[in-house]
């Protein structure tokens, strides 16, 4: 069971994460160790021949990765990015972008992961982009 729901990871965003909001972020599922967000489709997006923007996919993979961490740590809310690595994959369809994100190591430290980006409506249902990212994770009080 996940250590945090929905509801508790939104608040945090509406609360802490206000660029979640201008980006079209939200989560759709939340289980242990496993997160699915969207970044809803605004054409201001859209980067010269009309692909959403790297920024956007960016910024979608962290949040889904915060989400993530705290699926299974609970709402930490000062645990950090230190490393987001992405690989663009090819060129997504202007609409919404979907990420997965699954945990590859959780340590007491650090927290590592993997996010994939597709887009909604794909038929190839191919990535478009992936993504590894570290998280540090503050030292839990005594």
């Amino acid at each position: 069971m996940p250590k945090i729901t929905i509801e508790e990871f939104q608040e945090i965003a509406r609360r802490s994460l206000t660029f979640m909001d201008s980006m079209g972020i939200h989560l759709e599922h939340i289980g242990t160790g496993e997160v699915t967000a969207r970044a809803r489709y605004d054409e201001s997006f859209l980067r010269p021949g009309g692909t959403v923007s790297g920024p956007i996919m960016m910024g979608l993979a962290d949040a889904a990765m915060y989400a993530l961490v705290m699926s299974l740590i609970g709402p930490v809310e000062l645990a950090v990015t230190t490393n987001l690595n992405i690989n663009f994959l090819r060129k997504p369809l202007p609409g919404d972008i979907i990420a997965t994100a699954k945990i590859l190591k959780l340590g007491s430290r650090l927290a590592i992961g993997e996010v994939y980006i597709y887009s909604e409506g794909d038929e190839e249902q191919a990535p478009v982009a992936h993504a590894t990212v570290t998280y540090s994770i503050p030292p839990r009080s005594l």
